[in-house]
């Protein structure tokens, strides 16, 4: 599996196929809920057809039972990550995996991953407005201490959280990292950000890297260059 997931941030289904007709090989990609909302999950069937392997971020987050039903039907589509709510529980995300070994075709369900803390996230938002008191990176640690008691595959994580979460979960506990700029990038809405160079360098097993590809004046060069860096 490639290092570097590019975020599919587009608005239309148009978009999505004249970006990715510049590549000549498979490569992994996000497929969010702008996209979804706009397209349906149609365009998942199209991306696939077109070879490429796809993290569907669509973050269930409901009762047990909802999540189970969900991930059940998204195993369907063949995708190959797919990712919730830490902040569910254990019983949410026990159903998710149960969901998914039930709708997988072939008997390989997807990696489901879960989100501790948003990367847009601030330790004053956390303790203010989520109520949740202390530092991010102790919620982050104990949500991801829960979803592998859950069995879930890994996390998505901001890239300065995943040396702690490889301490406290293992080193094969998956890490996946948006949130990341190259160098001269603006940060836009994101607060914890970091480059791939320092992505590599913390351990990050996995980066989503959108803007900064897609925007770029060579998608394709920008994409192989950012690869490397993490390879």
């Amino acid at each position: 599996m490639n290092k570097t997931i590019v975020a599919l941030d587009f608005s239309t289904k148009d978009e999505v196929l004249d970006f990715l007709k510049q590549f000549d090989e498979p490569i992994y990609v996000k497929i969010g809920m702008e996209l979804t909302y706009a397209c349906g999950l149609d365009i998942v069937k199209e991306v696939k057809e077109m070879g490429h392997h796809i993290f569907l971020d669509l973050k269930l987050h409901d009762i047990p039972n909802t999540v189970k039903g969900g991930m059940k039907n998204l195993a369907k589509l063949g995708v190959e990550i797919v990712n919730l709510h830490c902040a569910g529980g254990i019983a949410m995300m026990k159903a998710a995996i149960e969901g998914l070994e039930e709708g997988s075709v072939g008997g390989k369900r997807p990696l489901c991953i879960g989100v501790t803390q948003l990367t847009s996230t601030s330790k004053e938002a956390m303790n203010d407005e989520l109520g949740i008191p202390g530092e991010v990176i102790d919620c982050v640690k104990l949500y991801a201490k829960n979803a592998k008691t859950a069995g879930l595959d890994g996390v998505v994580c901001s890239v300065h959280e995943a040396k702690a979460i490889h301490e406290v979960c293992g080193p094969d506990f998956l890490t996946v990292t948006p949130g990341i700029r190259l160098a001269d990038d603006s940060k836009d809405d994101q607060k914890r950000v970091a480059t791939p160079a320092f992505a590599k360098e913390e351990g990050c097993d996995h980066i989503v890297v959108g803007r900064s590809i897609t925007k770029s004046a060579n998608p394709k060069e920008t994409y192989y260059q950012i690869e490397e860096m993490m390879k």
